[in-house]
C-alpha cells in the first residue's frame, strides 16, 4: 500500500526512502499518541513483600511499558490495621489497552500472584491499584478512576509526589504535592529503596 501511495505522488521533491521513512515516523507517532498513560499504587504485606513488589512489576511490564517507579515505601495497613506493615510503591507504564481491558489484566496478575479476595482490607501478596488511567474520570461498577481514596493516604501520595508531583487529578484539581499537603493521614510511613 506504501509502494501505491509512493507511485501516487511521483512528483515529491525528496528521495522515495526518505518519504517511506517520514511516513513510518507519522504512524509510529500516531501509535505513541495513543498509548494510555496509567498511575498503578502497589502494595504487598505477605511472604517476601519486596519480590512479590518486583513479580507484579514484571508482569505489568508484559501488558505495556513501565516507564517510572517510586521508591517502596513501609506502613502499617491502612483501613484494618491489624494485621503486618505494607510495602508500597506507586509507578507509571503506558498501555494501549482500554481501562476496562486493562482492569482485567490488573485483575489476572493478582490472580496469577495468588491473590484471593475474601474481605475488604485484608492482608495481601499483592495489591494493584489504578490511581489515573491518562486525565480520564471513570465511574462503574467495576472501576472507579481517580482512585477515590488516594487524597487520604500518605503511602499513595508519597511516592506519587516522587514521580508525578505535577500531575493533576481530573476532579480534585490539585496536583500530587497539594494533595499531599492536605492530606490527614497519620500513618507513619518510611521511605526505604527500591524493591
Amino acid at each position: 500500500m506504501l509502494t501505491a501511495f509512493l507511485k501516487w505522488v511521483p512528483k515529491v521533491s525528496v528521495p522515495k526512502e526518505s518519504l517511506i521513512e517520514k511516513v513510518n515516523c507519522v504512524y509510529i507517532r500516531s501509535i505513541v499518541m495513543h498509548l494510555n498513560q496509567i498511575y498503578l499504587s502497589l502494595g504487598s504485606n505477605v511472604g517476601n513483600r519486596s519480590e512479590q513488589l518486583n513479580k507484579a512489576i514484571e508482569l505489568l511490564n508484559e501488558s505495556g511499558g513501565v516507564k517510572k517507579i517510586s521508591a517502596v515505601y513501609e506502613t502499617a495497613a491502612w483501613g484494618n490495621t491489624n494485621q503486618p506493615p505494607f510495602l508500597n510503591l506507586v509507578l507509571m507504564m503506558m498501555t494501549n489497552d482500554d481501562s476496562v481491558n486493562f482492569m482485567k489484566k490488573l485483575l489476572l496478575i493478582e490472580e496469577k500472584m495468588g491473590r484471593v479476595r475474601n474481605q475488604k482490607w485484608e492482608a495481601r501478596i499483592i495489591d494493584i491499584d489504578i490511581l489515573y488511567f491518562n486525565s480520564e474520570i471513570i465511574n462503574d461498577q467495576e472501576l472507579i478512576v481517580p482512585h477515590p481514596h488516594l487524597q487520604e493516604r500518605k503511602f499513595v501520595l508519597e511516592p506519587l509526589v516522587e514521580i508525578a508531583p505535577d500531575f493533576i487529578h481530573p476532579v480534585l484539581k490539585l496536583n500530587s504535592l497539594e494533595l499531599l499537603n492536605n492530606c490527614t493521614d497519620q500513618l507513619q510511613i518510611k521511605k526505604l529503596q527500591h524493591a
